[in-house]
């Protein structure tokens, strides 16, 4: 039920053995070099800053590891925004964690929001870290994951992800296709040396990933309209975007509990979500000339996926005027009358089509906004496209097995020239 639950809410799936001569070993011109370790005298102030809603049964484990960190103690601190949680969170927090700063909301307001919100109460920190609460971290996890900031090698850095019993990897750094479909390098693979090697990622994962405190103002921090998902890839992508740099830290070591929260949510409300982030990501931080090429078969992949989930397949019949047959015939004559007469008959379709339906809108019947929040983000850039579309990793994969979605994919990148304006892929593909 998970794979098909995953499959409708357009989650990516675990890669596969490498094929085609791809592996999860990271491109030659992405690697970096870091500095020597940070002595202790030169730690930035850090605030940590986690959500919750509903995790009570994760508090032990994340605040257990926190405490443990081999950080000094007057240079962090942890603040945790509460989502309207009502599983007992908030006693929970205040019995058994209290040298946690707690922040208490009604309601959810989404991890991007909540993020912002911790941020903002931060007690003047250097660099802000980000952590979900289905996590566990290494004792040197938090020194290794801001080192390359103290040294200036770049402005954020995203953590090695394991999986919760530590034999797959969860995330290994990031990457997307043209039309912005995120990519967790390295999800459900076996660990192996291809991740030990410190690379530079197009976003750092919201679920362990710190930023340089003055870069996360000046970028923006995560965009409150995304609510969740893809908030991290979008933050990371306007990031390189506006001058910055990401990269991953494998010696910063975590282990997760994938999607713990998102498991117990409606799938439409996921769909809807992971369907139309990725529109808006795409449409802020693409180029004038990119999104040009990119826009069209941007939306008609989208209405491919809706088609595919709808279950209007079983009625296209109904709609075609030739199955009227005769035009001359009494029987043409009350086709006509019985199709005018169903005009305003409602048709159903599947509540996740209707949400990627929704989504679309929510870029489409505002545009001007968008283009609003758009021009904001341009008028910072400081880097093409063409300089971070190498950190794509796999621009060009297909998310659908479907024939006709393949079809449109690869019709629509010949027809508009993305066959070549985007390097090769260099990573497997993953799949659902």
């Amino acid at each position: 039920m998970k794979k098909i639950l995953d499959k409708l809410a357009g989650r990516p799936g675990p890669a596969p053995a490498a094929r085609a001569g791809l592996s999860n070993a990271p491109a030659p011109d992405l690697v970096v070099t870091p500095g020597p370790a940070v002595a202790e005298r030169n730690l930035p102030r850090v605030s940590i800053v986690i959500l919750n809603l509903n995790g009570k049964h994760h508090l032990k484990g994340c605040f257990e590891s926190l405490a443990a960190l081999d950080y000094p103690k007057d240079r962090l601190e942890v603040v945790l925004v509460n989502n309207g949680s009502d599983d007992g969170s908030v006693d929970e927090m205040r019995a058994k964690h209290a040298w946690v700063r707690l922040d208490v909301n009604e309601r959810n307001v989404g991890f991007a929001e909540g993020c912002n919100q911790g941020a903002s109460l931060a007690a003047k920190p250097e660099v802000l870290v980000f952590l979900n609460n289905d996590m566990r971290v290494a004792k040197p996890w938090l020194k290794e994951l801001v080192a390359p900031i103290v040294r200036g090698e770049c402005a954020s850095t995203t953590a090695k992800m394991y999986s919760w019993d530590g034999k797959l990897m969860n995330s290994a750094g990031g990457g997307m296709n043209f039309h912005g479909i995120g990519i967790q390098r390295g999800y459900n693979v076996e660990p192996g040396p291809e991740f030990d090697v410190p690379v530079k990622t197009l976003f750092a994962c919201g679920g362990a990933m710190a930023m340089s405190a003055s870069v996360y103002r000046d970028v923006g921090g995560f965009d409150p309209e995304f609510f969740a998902y893809y908030e991290d890839v979008d933050l990371g992508w306007r990031t390189w975007v506006q001058g910055h740099e990401t990269r991953y830290v494998p010696t910063a070591v975590c282990w997760h509990h994938h999607s713990s929260t998102s498991k117990r949510l409606p799938a439409e409300m996921i769909r809807l979500l992971q369907t139309r982030n990725p529109l808006l990501a795409c449409f802020k931080n693409y180029d004038d000339a990119n999104l040009r090429a990119v826009l069209a078969p941007m939306l008609a992949l989208h209405t491919r996926r809706t088609w595919m989930v709808s279950g209007l397949h079983a009625r296209d019949e109904e709609f075609r005027i030739e199955s009227a047959t005769n035009p001359k015939s009494g029987f043409f004559q009350r086709m006509l009358e019985k199709a005018h007469h169903k005009l305003d008959e409602e048709v159903l379709v599947r509540r996740i089509a209707a949400a990627d339906l929704i989504g679309v809108n929510d870029l489409l019947g505002r545009w001007d906004h968008w283009m609003g929040r758009r021009k904001v983000v341009q008028s910072k850039r400081r880097r093409t496209d063409a300089e971070i579309f190498r950190l794509f990793l796999k621009p060009h994969w297909c998310i659908e097995g479907e024939k006709g979605y393949g079809e449109l994919q690869r019709g629509m990148e010949s027809f508009f020239g993305l066959d070549t304006a985007f390097p090769a892929d260099s990573l497997p593909d993953p799949k659902g």
